[in-house]
Formats: structure tokens, sequence, C-alpha cells
């Protein structure tokens, strides 16, 4: 039976895996999904999550239990000789070792790519993963409590500033979602007023979303700016050490809560792989998702979403080539499960070719934008849009149905403000009152008068009638408190 390798378990690898579990026949192959975390986590929820809006495991889709064909490696793959079609394969716990596939399926993703900032990679946070939303909205939280008992100063406005690194959509989406996060808690900390809090955001670029209209992304930043938050265009991260902001405008402050969405790069791993990779470090696929250039294909190995440079046959991509979002990622995924039957089949395979059909972004409770060309919709209608679609782009109707009822609880019963933040370290608690053995207590020490005679004048031991239990034959047996006796 041919086995197919599906290295990475995200948007496109799910997909991927999802859709060859329906599409093929029994016995015509063997899928394995290779992933570190046992879940694909849907990221256009984690700035809902970091504000309270969902619950975290609700925003995830947990393989193993909607991937029921399908092999689950909870391991990384470090490495891809496709001349021998061999993987290693490294688990959480064990040695590395080698697996051998028919067909390999590259969908390892991207990871946060940052610059040589001082003080961003010990001060900083990316918006990525499940784990770092979680993060966020417990740092923020935790900020509030510690502010509500401060004397206005230094200290106090430090815990009450966000900054967010990167004005595209995934850091305008996390930016207004904090700042009406924040804004709602008010009603909670009467001691701290609207005015305390400060929200900055950084951008490089003259203006932010770039997937919007110039009126739209102006729309925006007025609309923060009635919010109480400030974006700073055309303006760069100096310095962020030991937290404290410096800008390219001489402008500086402190923040205890910095987050970088300042772009993305393709996974790492690629570097050990002896598969073709373009200068910005990307798999090199063509438009039916084979591996490979205009001029030559690498049989049996296919590639899709952030971590492979798809061609965009629509026109709209940038450099040519799809952008690295939700929207390519799913629908690649899909495709590519059917190319790849089809190639088990010897049918033909189809081109990926998909128009970008708008872009809607959540800004905050009741708060959104929406474009599609030249339509904008701003405001309420846009953040029922934003609702609308990703709540049917949430894979699985049982997830759908967690993530809706999220949204519904929370209209009536209003966002849960508790922080978790002592989850990092959970045994704090337990240690910190648990009983521990006594030490061994010492042979008491003999008295410094006696320890100075001479051996001869002292007092001979008293022997007692002490009665020993029986010993095994040969073995020495005490008697009193003299020496023992051989019983040989």
């Amino acid at each position: 039976m041919p086995r197919i390798l599906i290295v990475g378990g995200g948007y496109a690898g799910f997909y991927t895996a999802w859709k060859l579990e329906k599409w093929l026949r029994p016995g015509e192959a063997e899928v394995t999904v290779v992933d570190p975390l046992p879940y694909m986590t849907y990221q256009p929820f984690l700035p809902e999550v970091a504000a309270g809006s969902i619950e975290p495991r609700h925003a995830i889709v947990p393989l193993r239990r909607h991937l029921k064909k399908t092999a689950i490696v909870a391991a990384k793959v470090t490495g891809i000789d496709h001349a021998s079609k061999t993987a290693t394969i490294t688990p959480n716990i064990g040695e590395p070792y080698e697996f051998a596939y028919d067909q390999i399926v590259v969908t390892a993703g991207s990871v946060s790519r940052t610059f040589p900032i001082p003080g961003v990679a010990d001060e900083a946070i990316g918006l990525k993963t499940i784990e770092e939303a979680v993060a966020i909205r417990d740092r923020i939280l935790t900020n509030m409590d510690k502010a509500a008992r401060l004397p206005i100063g230094p200290e106090r406005d430090r815990l009450l500033t966000v900054v967010v690194v990167g004005g595209g959509f995934a850091g305008i989406e996390i930016f207004a979602e904090l700042r009406s996060f924040v804004s709602g808690l008010l009603k909670q900390y009467p001691e701290i007023k609207f005015e305390d809090t400060h929200f900055h955001l950084i951008e490089a670029m003259g203006r932010i979303m770039p997937e919007v209209s110039l009126p739209t992304s102006l729309w925006v930043i007025k609309n923060l700016a009635e919010r109480g938050a400030q974006i700073h265009l055309d303006t760069q991260l100096k310095s962020a050490v030991g937290g404290v902001i410096e800008l390219s405008t001489g402008e500086s402050f402190e923040s205890d809560t910095i987050i970088w969405t300042a772009g993305v790069m393709a996974s790492p791993m690629l570097k050990g792989t002896d598969l073709p990779i373009e200068e910005r470090g990307r798999l090199q696929v063509r438009p039916d998702l084979r591996v490979g250039t205009a001029d030559e294909i690498v049989a049996d190995a296919w590639g899709a979403g952030d971590v492979s440079a798809v061609p965009d046959l629509s026109g709209g991509g940038v450099g040519g080539f799809c952008v690295p979002n939700a929207q390519h990622a799913v629908r690649q995924g899909r495709l590519m499960a059917k190319n790849i039957v089809a190639a088990l089949r010897g049918e033909a395979l189809v081109e990926y070719n998909h128009k970008n059909a708008g872009a809607v972004a959540g800004l905050g409770i009741g708060v959104g934008a929406f474009q599609s060309g030249k339509i904008a919709i701003k405001g309420l209608p846009a953040w029922f849009m934003h609702r609308g679609y990703h709540g049917l782009a949430m894979p699985t109707w049982e997830r759908k149905i967690r993530v809706i009822g999220n949204w519904v609880f929370n209209f009536v019963l209003g966002r849960d403000i508790a922080s978790l933040e002592a989850r990092v370290t959970p045994r704090a608690a337990f240690e910190a009152f648990a009983s521990r053995p006594r030490p061994a207590a010492e042979a008491p020490a003999e008295p410094a008068a006696a320890a100075k005679k001479p051996a001869a004048k002292r007092a001979p031991a008293k022997k007692t009638a002490e009665k020993s239990l029986p010993s095994p034959e040969g073995a020495p047996i005490v008697v009193g408190g003299g020496d023992p006796v051989d019983t040989k």
C-alpha cells in the first residue's frame, strides 16, 4: 500500500488528510501526519482568544478526534531525503528514526519573522500559536489586577501600556480586540480610568492593512483613535530592552506587553531537505501543487500553505505568489488531496486558481471592516460578516457549534475575566505546602571530656543481654554489646 507522509498538521496538512480520508478507497493508501502538536490552530481566532471572546480549546481542532483513519505522530520532521524517500522523524520522547514514504506532502506552515532589534527576543511575544494568545490574555488581566493596587506613576503606566508591532491584518485585529477588551474591563476596575490605559501600534510603512483600500484603512485608524488607541505610521521600533520602547521618531515609553506581528517566514525545517527552495526560503511549488519549477517536476512531492511559494494564477498575489493566509491554505489543502488521489489513479491534475473574495477583519465587539474590490463595509454589519464567515469556515460542525456557542454565551453572560497565569507553574501551590521527609538524624557526638581520655582508662562498655534474631548459616551473630561471633 502506498505510504503518504504529511509534514505538519496545520490548515493545509489537516485539510489534506481530512479530504484524503473521504476520497481514498479502502486500502488505496496509508496516510500519516507528523506534527509536534496534536491539534490544528485556527489562527484567525487568535485575537478573539486573546480578548476572551473564544475559549482557547474551541479555537483548535484535535487531530485524533477528526482524523480517524490517519496515523498521527507527535513529532518533528527534522530531515527529508527525497532522493531515497526517507524522512527523519524526531519524536517528542525517544530517539530519531527514519520513515520511508512513497508520497510526501510538505505543509509545515510558518513561524514569526523578527529582526535583530535589541530587546525584542527577550521582551516580546508573537501571535502564531494558541499558547501565545492565552498568555497575552492572562498578561492583560494580571497587569490590570496589579495596576489597580498601585498609585499613579511609571510602574502603573508600564503595566497599563500595550504595544503591537506590525500593522497588517493580524496586528490590527489583536490591537483592536485588546483595546475593546480593556475598555470593557474598566467596569470591574473602578481604580483605573480609561485615560490611564495606553495602546500603541507601530508600523514601518505609511499605511495599515494593505489588503483593504486606503479609505478603509484610514477609517480604521480614525475609529481606533476615537477609542483611545494610537497608531504610529512611518515608524520603526529601535529598541525594546527592558520593556523600554524606543521609536525612530525619538519617542520613548515603557510597556509590559509587547506583541510582535510584523511578518512571518517559512518553517526552518526546510533547511534539512533536498527539495528545491526559493530565495525567501519557501518550497518551490507548481500551480498543481507538485513540488518543482516550471521546467522540472519533483515526482511524488507536494507542497501547500505558508511554507510553499504557490503561484497565484489569479494575478492578485504579491510577487506572483499566493499570500500566506488561511483562505489559501484551506483551499490548497482540499485541492492537493484531490490531486494526490488523481495521481494515484493516473488521472489528470487540476491547477490551483483562487481569486480573493475579499478581506474581513474583526476590530473588537461590534466593530469590523470588510473590503471586496471597491465595495467597503464598516462598523457593525462588517463585524457580523466577520463572525459569520469565520464561524462557518471553522472546520467540522463540532468546532463550529463550540465557537458559536461561545459567542452566544458571552453575549448573554459577558466575557470571562479570570486570569490563569499561574498555570505556567501549576505545581507551585502544591510544593509550597507539601510535607517532606525530615533529614536523617545524625549520630550524637561523643562528649569532649571522654574523647580526651586515654583508651585504657575509659570505662568498659556495659554489656547488655540483648537477644538477637536467628541468623543465616555463616552470618555473624551479635550477642549483647560484644563483637560479632562467627558461626562457622
